[in-house]
């Protein structure tokens, strides 16, 4: 078996040029090399594949079988070699038709991706955009294997391990459809706890949250009546029925369907954070998805 340890870099591309040029003299000259230095890298590579690869005659220099076969082979692997190892060409979105692949709630989708819609189709117009479901213990896995480009997570509950950048800090806002018999400014705690709830539950079927545990912090709980798996649900029925919920503020801050009050209960405020691995990060394309989203945030 061929070993390529014995192969230097260097030799094989004085094998490529001599092969093209057919001469020691004009391969130096195109190499910048000097002639018995060219002539010693022949002899070492007759030495490693045994044959002698290029033979005098009449007419220069003339290759053997062996290096007719090597001819092709060797150009195209140099050339791979030499765009894998060139520094990426700045991107150009313009000209760009990358299909990008994004995990992240129906809030994020919301209120990271649809903010930065306009500027990516304006300025990568062929390019495009896969959404899916956020499932945050599959994050880690998918973005190492490639199959997610970016993700958007709380800060708090990120998996570890990815790179990430702060977006925005949000709040929690009370929110009912308009008209609420029962939703008013300043509601007290109590007035807040005998008020139904509706939840969307990231482990599905939940009736706990942020808020309970704020409440219970006071030793007070809520009436938790529904759980939903998604935002745009639980919107949905807040304003066709007297649910209310406690909803991220940037979510419902242009609504004109429903009631926006400030809650009376102080609940932490959390970070949304945007999340991409390593492999990804010196990518010039990634690079410029990641800061047109993170200026239209």
């Amino acid at each position: 078996m061929f070993n390529l340890r014995k192969l230097d870099l260097n030799l094989l591309v004085t094998l490529d040029v001599l092969l093209a040029e057919r001469s020691v003299t004009r391969a130096a000259r195109r190499l910048n090399y000097s002639q018995p230095s060219v002539s010693v890298h022949l002899a070492k590579l007759r030495e490693i594949f045994g044959d002698p690869l290029l033979l005098p005659s009449p007419r220069g220099m003339q290759p053997t079988a062996r290096a007719e076969e090597l001819l092709q082979p060797l150009r195209e692997a140099l050339e791979l070699l030499e765009r894998a190892v060139t520094p990426a060409s700045p991107f150009n979105p313009a000209e760009s038709d990358r299909t990008w692949r994004v995990a992240a709630s129906d809030s994020s989708a919301s209120t990271i991706l649809l903010p930065a819609m306009a500027a990516i189709r304006a300025a990568a117009p062929a390019t495009r955009l896969a959404v899916f479901d956020l499932f945050p213990s599959h994050i880690a896995k998918q973005a190492e294997q490639g199959e997610v480009d970016l993700a958007f997570h709380t800060g708090e509950g990120s998996p570890p391990g990815l790179r990430r950048r702060t977006l925005f800090a949000e709040r929690y806002v009370l929110a009912g459809r308009i008209g609420h018999p029962h939703l008013r400014p300043k509601l007290t705690l109590a007035q807040f706890c005998e008020l139904e709830h509706v939840i969307v539950s990231p482990d599905r079927g939940g009736f706990y949250g942020v808020t309970d545990d704020a409440l219970a912090k006071a030793g007070l709980t809520r009436k938790v009546v529904l759980s939903v798996p998604h935002f745009l649900l639980m919107m949905s029925v807040l304003a066709s029925t007297d649910l209310v919920a406690m909803l991220p503020s940037r979510l419902v801050g242009n609504t004109k369907t429903l009631q926006i009050i400030e809650p009376p209960v102080d609940v932490p405020r959390y970070e949304m954070v945007m999340l991409w691995h390593e492999r990804s990060h010196r990518d010039p394309a990634h690079e410029w998805l990641r800061e047109t989203i993170a200026t239209s945030a």
